[in-house]
């Protein structure tokens, strides 16, 4: 996309971006209104190009947060995350003097599944006063910008994930041994490509994170640490980012397959209080 574009016009959408490559803020939508398929199609062509679109002063409830996300695929169920009562495909995400904010690394959303979610819809019911902010990273960008030596090193490489700090917390709230191997039985460690293929535009990226990565398969400890640790270094990079400054009512709805995320827990004690429904997606290739 020409970096020069300031807003362009698809549908009755008006597509603001932040950056030159991540991150759109969307205006001329009403998410309480059910959405016609050409505006849906709009989204979806916005969402790849930009990764992760930015809705402000959304009036919603939940049936209307999940109505939104459903228009775009099935929804997921976390099998860790706190959910909202009566609600198991929404999460609430809850931070204040009692519970820091600890999502403070890069990462994409549950990369420890065999089939990884296609992108989540994260909306803000209370905000901070200042801080708070969620960066977002461009991981095609990240790609293109590796040396030549790197992307040989990495193609065709395949890297291990898992649940691995959520097995910790379920330890910490007590849940037995016996109760944390059914669910290693029910989420095995997956095996995903370290640079996967979106399966919408065919577009390759970085697909390893500091959250759910393990190793890289049939290398030596050291050299796969040192490898991951460059390539999750990438996202670090500002060129390759955005940031938003969240309000109350505002949405973000990012493509888990072509970004990852930070949350800046820059703001205790104050309260952050979001809730989050995850599109289901496909096996990484």
């Amino acid at each position: 996309m020409n970096q020069l574009v300031r807003s362009l016009v698809v549908e009755d959408l008006t597509i603001l971006p932040l950056t030159p490559t991540i991150g759109a803020e969307i205006e001329g939508v009403d998410l309480k209104r059910p959405l016609s398929d050409a505006t849906v199609s709009a989204l979806r062509g916005a969402l790849l190009d930009w990764k992760v679109l930015f809705f402000r002063d959304q009036v919603i409830d939940t049936e209307q947060h999940l109505a939104f996300a459903r228009r775009f695929g099935e929804l997921e169920v976390h099998p860790f995350a706190p959910q909202k009562p009566g609600y198991p495909e929404v999460l609430a995400i809850t931070h204040d003097e009692k519970n820091r904010g600890k999502e403070n690394t890069w990462h994409s959303d549950v990369t420890w599944r065999l089939e990884p979610s296609l992108g989540s819809i994260l909306r803000a019911l209370e905000v901070p006063p200042v801080g708070g902010d969620t960066l977002f990273a461009d991981m095609y960008a990240a790609y293109d910008g590796l040396k030549d030596e790197v992307k040989a090193r990495i193609e065709g490489a395949v890297a291990v994930h898992d649940f691995t700090h959520f097995r910790a917390g379920m330890r910490k709230r007590g849940l037995s041994e016996e109760q944390i191997e059914e669910m290693n039985r029910k989420y095995p460690m997956a095996e995903h490509p370290v640079v996967r293929s979106h399966p919408e535009t065919g577009r390759r990226c970085i697909y390893v994170n500091a959250a759910f990565t393990l190793h890289i398969v049939g290398m030596e400890k050291g050299e796969s640490d040192a490898l991951l640790a460059h390539l999750y270094a990438q996202a670090a990079i500002p060129e390759y980012q955005c940031r938003f400054r969240w309000e109350k009512n505002s949405i973000a709805f990012w493509d888990n397959r072509a970004s990852q995320h930070y949350a800046a827990s820059d703001y205790f004690p104050a309260v952050r209080r979001m809730e989050r429904v995850t599109i289901v997606g496909d096996r990484p290739r």
